[in-house]
């Protein structure tokens, strides 16, 4: 019983900051958000959205929820989307974001209870740094968050990116450029 209340009370938490963060809902189109659903492939994460297409009463708040599961050593990738608020449940993580003009990169690890704030639009990530599970929940202050993965937004795209760009831009070699493309690839 403890462990359902302990649950609810973060989520009004999570949910009344996120709203007071920011009181509006920049766009009403509806947004999507992918997650990998076995926590032992992929990166060794799984993010479950709780938005409002799976709780109708957060419609017009202009918040969702979600809670992030991680294996050891996992990883929720480098990605964007609006103000993040995230409390760590269990585990220890190390997080960041990534400032621009100038670059700045500002990281913190979190152990269970610690709360973080990502800024809206900042490239950020969650990384699990031991090797038990880790549980964290997120608010963010929209009702349809959008997710942008960067790797697979770059690496990934449909049609792709001319590969030169790539080896330009990042610096790599062609072989490895090739086999990003063909590990982002859409099934």
């Amino acid at each position: 019983m403890m462990k359902g209340v302990s649950f609810h009370v973060t989520v009004a938490i999570l949910a009344l900051a996120s709203s007071i963060a920011s009181a509006y809902n920049p766009s009403p189109l509806q947004d999507f958000c992918v997650a990998i659903n076995d926590i032992k492939s992929g990166v060794g994460s799984n993010v479950t959205l709780v938005n409002v297409d799976k709780l109708a009463s957060l419609n017009t708040l202009g918040i969702s929820l979600a809670r992030l599961d991680f294996a050891p050593y996992g990883l929720n990738p480098p990605h964007t989307h609006d103000t993040e608020l995230l409390i760590v449940i269990e585990g220890t993580l190390l997080v960041g974001f990534i400032t621009s003009n100038p670059n700045n990169l500002f990281t913190k690890v979190l152990n269970k209870g610690d709360v973080f704030v990502f800024p809206i639009g900042l490239i950020h990530f969650q990384f699990n740094i031991e090797e038990t599970v880790a549980l964290a929940f997120t608010g963010l202050n929209i009702q349809n968050p959008r997710v942008t993965t960067k790797a697979n937004v770059v690496f990934g795209f449909v049609p792709p990116i001319n590969p030169n760009v790539l080896i330009k831009a990042f610096q790599l070699d062609k072989n490895v450029v090739e086999y990003h493309q063909k590990a982002f690839a859409p099934n």
